[in-house]
């Protein structure tokens, strides 16, 4: 009998991006595919310590404790000898994991689709970009990211970007070609317009049900964590109200670094479309990189 996931939030995940594989990875680097698979093999009994979404995963997990709400699949450019490491070490935390994709180095994104996720974590920016090319929220994951903490036990917290992540880049366009008051003067002009869908609407709406029905005494709690300062706070905020979704925190910093606003927000995870951001988040947060909008596509004559 076919097996569907529907009204479950599905999360494809890569092995580096669970787990810590760094080690392994240098090996891999450093000489070759079977060389790394020996490594595998030879710490086959030896679970792999948490990596960076280790953490968001497990939390996640957690809300099938009634019923299944939550279906978290390893996509990985790993091979099926690695791939026992990883369903070893998944077991041996108690992570409920039990479907994979294994690839030994060809891109895995395709098999997103008939997977039909909400979300794809990977460490390989290739693979991100090509999930989200084919319409599915993806995130580079940064390996060197610091973990999530363990004072929010029973609570599952994300915290995204605006613009280009939640949203469109249409506003972030503006700014990037005509500057800030440009952008204030015209989200101010269509502050009662809803901005189009971003990247990670989908997910935004399937952790919204998970919101909206807590299971296993867990819940979700979100944060817009955007650059935005008033008066173009106003359209962000009414985007999600013609969405109706609600977020639980809304920072709107015009500027000011984000990463210490997010060590007080302790997430599981954040997600935003500029590298700056990101890389100054992971010193306080796990992040991760969404290769989307004006800020990622590569200047006019670069190919």
């Amino acid at each position: 009998m076919a097996t569907v996931f529907d009204g479950r939030l599905v999360v494809a995940i890569s092995s580096r991006a669970l787990f810590d594989f760094e080690q392994e990875n240098r090996v891999f680097e450093a000489s070759d595919d079977r060389a790394y698979m020996r490594l595998q093999l030879q710490r086959l009994d030896e679970p792999a310590q948490p990596g960076v979404a280790f953490a968001l995963v497990n939390k996640l997990l957690a809300f099938n404790a009634e019923a299944p709400r939550v279906e978290v699949v390893i996509l990985s450019r790993n091979d099926p000898v690695s791939g026992m490491r990883v369903f070893r070490s998944a077991r041996h935390y108690g992570l409920a994991v039990e479907r994979g994709v294994f690839t030994r180095g060809e891109p895995p994104w395709r098999y997103l689709r008939p997977l039909a996720a909400h979300l794809f974590l990977s460490t390989n920016e290739a693979d991100v970009r090509s999930a989200l090319e084919a319409g599915v929220p993806a995130a580079r994951v940064l390996p060197h990211s610091r973990h999530a903490g363990a004072a929010h036990p029973d609570e599952v917290r994300i915290a995204f970007d605006g613009d280009a992540v939640l949203f469109s880049d249409e506003a972030e366009r503006i700014y990037q070609l005509e500057g800030l008051d440009a952008f204030q003067n015209h989200e101010r002009e269509w502050s009662a317009t809803p901005l189009a869908p971003g990247p990670f609407k989908p997910l935004l709406e399937a952790l919204h049900r998970l919101q909206r029905a807590p299971a296993g005494g867990m819940r979700v709690r979100t944060a817009l964590v955007t650059a935005r300062s008033a008066p173009a706070h106003e359209r962000a905020i009414r985007t999600l109200m013609a969405w109706n979704i609600e977020v639980d925190a809304a920072m709107f910093l015009g500027g000011l670094p984000k990463g210490e606003f997010l060590r007080e927000f302790e997430p599981d995870f954040f997600f935003d479309d500029q590298t700056r951001h990101v890389d100054a988040a992971a010193d306080h947060v796990p992040a991760g990189h969404v290769a989307a909008g004006i800020t990622n596509r590569p200047p006019a004559g670069t190919g």
